[in-house]
């Protein structure tokens, strides 16, 4: 390997998260072609370390970076790395002290001088600033070479749940920082920040739920954003490094399904932000979704490409939404490219709730998913099909945004998409690749009883309800596909201390349960063990308390395990963003027992994002089967293909080095039930 340099190369590398500050996801190399890509050959592997254990189950949702023959990534147990991207082989890794620690990092981000390279690295509620040479700490930035990101955003009332696992984005010797805080009613602020570079010194801040005085304040009740958090930017952000401005979408306000407490729209909720990147001033945006009570968070980061209409060149921006829509601007004024029209929608059922009249739909691209779930898009070959359309009769369904009530209802697509955080890759053609998927979910929300006089009597099953019961299930069952995992057995696994350590240190997509008190904990973890006690608790967050608990996020599957809607259950789809007009759209992955039954494939239900090259090549992993393809650009073909050791459920990363090419995925399975992986795996022609 070449000595290590601190200028980023050109097309030879692949220097930010989703390939560059535009989030595009691609690469202009052309070795690898629809030609030769049949014989793609494994050229190296790395097991990272911190796979799955009896007790560990782990994930990689990793993008890597690779700068002047160097890659940086993220272990499946959460350490940072760097190897040689020719080779495979480990240059340094990290050994962060704080081993009960568990987190899914998307990645790292890199910045230079030109004298010297650093790494910044989320882990935890710690930003920290690596030495790219060897790894270690900078000790001049932040305190002892970190950062901790909980300072500025706390609340009354408050848990003290942040991370960092998307990559911050970077704007000259600027970090534009984003982080994720829990989806409870004791949520921290969503607030975004800039940092230093350097130092580490905060440079500014915007408030996403504003203060008095603040544009924005007029749409929340008064005195919100002390009794409020969330509304934060989790899915990355987009930089015009041209113009200095950073695009940074935002997901809803916690408590996800109830905004009683929130009257009003809620800016900058659910938006599109453009800021300026040197000042955190606000230019303009957009609200995707107003009064969000369906966590219709923006899931991913946005897309900067330039479009032509009417002749003219105009350079856009896009967020994609999970109800299967793509918003797109114009990058400097924030006008709509395509028109978008506010339709009305059923009003909310619960008492207290008042959900916006009007949601913006907009009337181009076309939808890369479909946008309702009834009787007739139930799957003809659904085990107790007659069963499932009775259900499906008697429930809240038939057209977006019908605000969750008391008795089922059902988001369509599922409530993590349509779209999810893996995002979108853009051609130097302004075409669109996005990954989708279309699996119905249900729930409803159950009021939960009022205290007297602050003060009452709980059960360890009420406190499970209320902070657990949403993702686990009411009955301690999880949720069929693995994502949430089931505890009816957990004693099985883990001993008391065991189930302590995840509750204080959360795990995966589970986030630290930090705001209870030891009765209440002690009075979980006897449930969990089959106890259900009970103890007198005080209502000591009354700023952080909704009147309402969800009943989880329920996919509907038969009980073969399939998804209960018609196929496709995973798409991917072409867009041409200068026309708005899908080009090809194709399922994306497969059940093989189903395809040997002769059911064309389905798709499946699939997390990460393709990455797209100018040798007219897309590459995905992202699906259930476990299998890498490669899928001609122009006619959505599958040329190549190749079972991976763990399923990839992260974003391919290409790149070159002395001349040679090659892409790259983190094979860190974990989820839908699928066996975990610690393995990067490079291919590279012969």
């Amino acid at each position: 390997m070449s000595s290590i340099r601190f200028d980023p190369g050109t097309a030879a590398d692949w220097p930010e998260y989703n390939g560059g500050s535009d989030k595009n996801h691609y690469s202009a190399l052309t070795q690898i072609n629809p030609q030769n890509v049949a014989q793609l050959k494994v050229a190296w592997g790395y097991q990272s370390g911190g796979a799955d254990t009896l007790k560990n189950t782990t994930q990689m949702q990793c993008n890597p970076l690779i700068i002047n023959g160097v890659m940086y990534g993220v272990s499946a147990g959460s350490q940072a790395f760097a190897l040689d991207a020719a080779s495979g082989k480990e240059l340094w890794k990290t050994r962060l002290n704080d081993q009960t620690f568990n987190m899914t990092s998307r990645g790292v981000a890199y910045w230079s001088d030109g004298t010297e390279g650093r790494i910044f690295f989320g882990y935890g509620a710690y930003l920290y600033a690596l030495n790219a040479k060897n790894g270690q700490p900078i000790l001049s930035f932040g305190s002892n070479g970190k950062i901790n990101l909980i300072d500025g955003i706390q609340r009354p009332g408050a848990d003290d749940y942040v991370v960092c696992n998307t990559p911050v984005s970077v704007y000259k010797n600027i970090l534009i920082v984003g982080t994720r805080v829990a989806e409870s009613a004791t949520a921290l602020l969503g607030d975004i920040r800039a940092y230093d570079t350097r130092t580490g010194r905060k440079i500014w801040t915007f408030h996403t739920i504003p203060r008095p005085g603040e544009y924005g304040y007029s749409t929340w009740e008064k005195q919100n954003y002390q009794n409020l958090g969330g509304a934060n930017s989790w899915m990355g952000m987009a930089v015009d490094t041209k113009r200095g401005i950073v695009f940074a979408p935002t997901g809803s306000a916690a408590f996800d399904f109830y905004g009683g407490n929130r009257k009003g729209d809620n800016l900058f909720a659910n938006c599109l932000l453009a800021l300026d990147a040197n000042t955190g001033k606000r230019l303009w945006h957009f609200q995707t979704v107003h009064h969000d009570i369906w966590d219709r968070d923006i899931p991913a980061p946005p897309n900067l490409f330039t479009v032509t209409k009417n002749g003219q060149k105009i350079d856009a921006v896009s967020v994609l939404s999970k109800q299967g829509f793509t918003f797109v601007f114009d990058r400097v004024t924030g006008k709509p490219l395509f028109p978008i029209e506010e339709r009305s929608f059923p009003a909310s059922e619960i008492a207290g709730e008042q959900a916006s009249p009007t949601q913006p739909i907009p009337l181009g691209p076309e939808p890369f998913t479909r946008q309702s779930f009834t009787t007739s898009e139930v799957n003809s070959f659904t085990a107790d099909r007659d069963e499932i359309i009775a259900e499906v009769r008697k429930a809240n369904t038939g057209q977006p945004f019908i605000p969750i009530g008391y008795q089922r209802t059902l988001f369509y697509p599922g409530t993590d998409g349509g779209a999810q955080w893996g995002g979108a890759a853009v051609d130097e053609n302004s075409v669109m690749y996005v990954p989708a998927k279309e699996n119905p979910v249900y729930s409803s929300l159950v009021a939960i009883p009022k205290e007297e006089d602050h003060q009452s009597l709980k059960s360890g099953k009420q406190l499970y309800l209320t902070h657990c019961g949403a993702c686990h299930g009411e009955n301690r069952e999880g949720n069929h596909d693995g994502t949430y995992p089931g505890l009816q057995n957990i004693a099985v696994k883990y001993d008391e201390a065991g189930i302590r350590q995840i509750m204080a240190k959360g795990r995966g997509m589970m986030p630290a349960i930090t705001q209870l008190k030891e009765p209440e904990i002690q009075a979980i973890v006897a449930f969990l063990n089959g106890k259900n006690t009970k103890i007198k608790t005080k209502n000591e967050h009354k700023l952080s308390s909704s009147p309402y608990r969800h009943t989880g996020y329920n996919r509907w599957y038969d009980r073969n395990g399939y998804p209960v809607s018609t196929p496709p259950w995973g798409t991917l789809t072409a867009i041409d963003l200068n026309t708005g007009k899908r080009r090809w759209q194709i399922p994306l992955g497969e059940y093989p027992e189903l395809t040997a039954k002769g059911i064309p494939p389905t798709g499946t239900d699939n997390y990460g994002a393709p990455a797209v090259t100018a040798g007219g090549l897309l590459f995905i992993a992202a699906t259930k089967d476990q299998q890498f393809r490669a899928i001609d650009r122009n006619s959505g073909k599958i040329l190549w293909q190749t079972t991976l050791p763990a399923a990839g459920y992260a974003s391919p990363s290409v790149y070159a080095v002395n001349g040679k090419q090659y892409l790259v995925i983190a094979c860190g399975g974990g989820k839908l039930k699928s066996k975990s992986g610690d393995k990067y795996v490079a291919f590279t022609l012969p």
